[in-house]
């Protein structure tokens, strides 16, 4: 049995997203996309291969991965890499840390304090484009075990 599916929104952000970057709008990039907006945990690629396949079960791990890599190339999802885990992604574009849980390994974004800019003195000639800040700790459900 043959499954098709419809790209719908071909007019949207993710559409002009991937215009501006020379791609087009597969149903498969439409599909990952959404799958990393279904469920905003900064998942593995092999976890957003298997949330992928339960509503498109032909989709195949290289082209998760290529779906990955595009959504990257053009700015809808950032790629988060904790030390030499697998890399995860993040479709929060907006400016964020993210906080790395010791303990279970979860990762979740946190919102700058809006009150207070963070300074970051640079030498003559620097321009920053991206700052990434990441923090390391224990999250609350964890270390409510810790007794």
């Amino acid at each position: 049995m043959e499954t098709r599916h419809k790209v719908v929104h071909a007019d949207g952000p993710l559409n002009e997203a991937l215009a501006h970057s020379g791609l087009r709008l597969t149903p498969q990039r439409q599909h990952v996309h959404s799958v990393l907006l279904g469920k905003l945990d900064h998942p593995t690629a092999d976890q957003v291969f298997m949330r992928a396949k339960q509503t498109m079960p032909e989709i195949s791990m290289a082209t998760v991965y290529n779906c990955l890599d595009a959504l990257v190339q053009c700015g809808l999802v950032r790629q988060v890499n904790h030390d030499r885990a697998a890399t995860r992604y993040c479709p929060n574009m907006q400016d964020h840390a993210h906080f790395y849980c010791a303990e279970c390994g979860e990762v979740f974004d946190i919102e700058p304090a809006r009150s207070r800019p963070v300074a970051f003195p640079l030498p003559a000639g620097f321009k920053v484009t991206t700052i990434e800040t990441s923090i390391r700790g224990v999250c609350p459900d964890c270390s409510g075990q810790k007794k």
